[in-house]
């Protein structure tokens, strides 16, 4: 009957996710300014689990999602179970930036760095350590975030279209940036694209 359970209560999360509604926690932030699809926003220090991939932006997103994942699922040194959180974020920077995010995938040095944020109950103190040595806890400090969001498929091509466009409404409001465009995904890849919680985060003064 508890076997049973479980996986009536899989197919419904399941199903919930397809219809775009999450379940999953995400970091608490304040909106400082609010412009509709556009907002500024104010996090508080994050602590990560991060891995980087040389690899397409296809293969990274995978290969990537799946070390983390065997992290957070327990391939940890306390065998530990952690609960998922969103977003995973995505990321193209210059080599000479250090990752400031939270799920983060970015490209360095012909590399993707992708990191999952822990529940904030975890610390760089009593965080799980992990058994694959390509996953690095980090904590990353508060920032202020401008965000755009945006719905659809999660690709490269849409990453590069968005963070161009919120690059420029920066560049209007005359905001100083702090980091190149990361994305932000808040839902598993089979929920239908109109459905789509995506953003593109952009650390600013």
């Amino acid at each position: 009957m508890k076997k049973l359970l479980s996986i009536l209560t899989g197919v419904f999360l399941t199903g919930c996710s397809i219809v775009g509604i999450r379940s999953a926690n995400e970091p608490v932030y304040q909106v400082l300014r609010d412009e509709g699809q556009i907002q500024v926003r104010q996090y508080p220090a994050l602590v990560v689990a991060e891995t980087e991939i040389g690899a397409d932006y296809k293969t990274s997103s995978s290969e990537g999602f799946q070390r983390l994942a065997g992290y957070i699922f327990g391939k940890n040194k306390t065998q530990e179970k952690l609960a998922m959180t969103t977003p995973v974020t995505q990321e193209k920077t210059s080599t000479t930036l250090d990752m400031t995010a939270p799920v983060i995938q970015q490209k360095s040095a012909g590399k993707w760095r992708m990191a999952f944020v822990l529940p904030q109950e975890y610390t760089l103190e009593n965080a799980p350590i992990p058994l694959d040595p390509a996953v690095v806890i980090k904590e990353i400090p508060a920032r202020k975030v401008a965000v755009l969001t945006y719905s659809g498929s999660l690709s490269e091509q849409g990453i590069i279209q968005n963070a161009t466009a919120l690059t420029d409404w920066l560049s209007t409001q005359a905001y100083k940036t702090l980091s190149q465009p990361r994305s932000a995904a808040y839902d598993p890849p089979w929920t239908l694209p109109f459905l789509r919680r995506n953003e593109i985060h952009i650390d600013i003064e």
